[in-house]
Parts: structure tokens; C-alpha cells; sequence
């Protein structure tokens, strides 16, 4: 890959990792509910998890679940069961945590395997393989999942820093609930997509 292609991928990586989408919309909702400190695990895990899947998906599973479509619709039926989950989970926050409590945000391995679930992520990983690796080489999925590996978790950060700064205008738990409940109701529409592909494809 040479300097021009580097430039365009990591441009592309920031372009897709900073704009609105479920990954995004939770980590700011994690940084209202639990300041920044307590969201770092999300934070990594949203991180390292695409990065992983950017991996995976570049050295074959896409392809594996192309030729198994029971695969396919499984993993996609669980993924839309995952994040409406979530999202009850989310709009039924209604107290700022302050170390206690029983709200608790996404744990490093919760929000690794959210990737799994997320349309944007998918559409994301497999844009930047198929245009950046599509050869299928583990050096260029290698080095298209360090570059966005490296790139997305600062600019995911942008939306914990954000959360975190609207801490302070959210101690009124009214304004609270309908802050989570209008997150909550963003991330479960997110799914649309995905359910609407499923039933025309049955």
C-alpha cells in the first residue's frame, strides 16, 4: 500500500468512526451515565472489538457466512436481539452512577461482542476490506485493521468526552430519562436495516 492509500484509508477510518451510528450513540450515553473513568472499558472494547472483527472478517468469515445463509440469518437474528437488549437496558438508566448502584456500563467484553451486532460496523469492516484488502493478504488486512484500530479509538473518545460533558446538565433525573430514553430509542431504530434486509431476503 503506498503513502496515497494510506492517506485514503486512514481518512476513511476517521470519516466512518466519528460519525453518529450505535457504537457512538452508547459510548456518549455511557459517559453521561458514568463518567469517563468507568466507560474506558467500553471505550477498549469497542475498540480492540473491531479491530478484531476487521481481522476476522478480512481473512475469510465473510465469505464463510456467504456460503452458509443459515449462518448468516443466525448471526443476524442475534445481533437484532442483542441490541434491542441494549437499548431496553439503556432507556431503563434512569440514575447517575456514582460508583454504586444498579446500573453499570458495558463491560470490555460485552461491548467487543456488540460489534458483532452493529450494521454500521459490519458495513464498515467490510467497505474497508473490500476496497483496501480486497487480495485477502494478512498483510493488508493486518495493516487496514492497525490503521483503524489506531484512528477509532480516539475518535469514539469524541463521543465518551461529549456524554461526559453533559454529566453536569443531567443531574435532574427527568431530563435524564428522556435523555436515555431518546439514545435508547436511536440505537433500537438502528436495527431497521438489518430487519428489513432479513425479511426481504426470506
Amino acid at each position: 500500500m503506498n503513502a496515497d492509500q494510506l492517506l485514503s484509508l486512514a481518512s476513511f477510518a476517521v470519516a466512518t468512526s466519528i460519525t453518529p451510528g450505535p457504537n457512538n450513540l452508547m459510548l456518549m450515553m455511557s459517559g453521561a451515565n458514568f463518567g469517563l473513568r468507568r466507560t474506558l472499558p467500553h471505550w477498549l472494547g469497542v475498540a480492540l472489538g473491531f479491530t478484531f472483527m476487521i481481522f476476522a472478517i478480512g481473512l475469510g468469515l465473510a465469505a464463510l457466512l456467504e456460503r452458509s445463509p443459515t449462518a448468516r440469518i443466525a448471526l443476524q437474528v442475534c445481533g437484532i436481539g442483542y441490541m434491542l437488549w441494549l437499548a431496553y437496558r439503556l432507556a431503563t438508566s434512569h440514575t447517575l452512577a456514582k460508583g454504586q448502584g444498579r446500573s453499570t456500563p458495558l463491560t470490555f467484553f460485552e461491548a467487543a461482542a456488540f460489534q458483532w451486532a452493529n450494521p454500521k460496523a459490519w458495513a464498515m469492516a467490510l467497505s474497508a476490506i473490500g476496497v483496501y484488502a480486497a487480495s485477502g493478504a494478512s498483510g493488508q488486512v493486518g495493516l487496514v485493521a492497525t490503521v483503524f484500530g489506531l484512528l477509532n479509538f480516539p475518535c469514539v473518545g469524541v463521543w465518551v468526552g461529549a456524554g461526559q460533558k453533559l454529566r453536569g446538565a443531567l443531574q435532574d433525573e427527568r431530563k435524564l430519562r428522556i435523555f436515555n430514553g431518546a439514545l435508547a430509542a436511536l440505537l433500537a431504530l438502528s436495527v431497521a436495516p438489518t430487519v428489513w434486509g432479513l425479511w426481504a431476503g426470506l
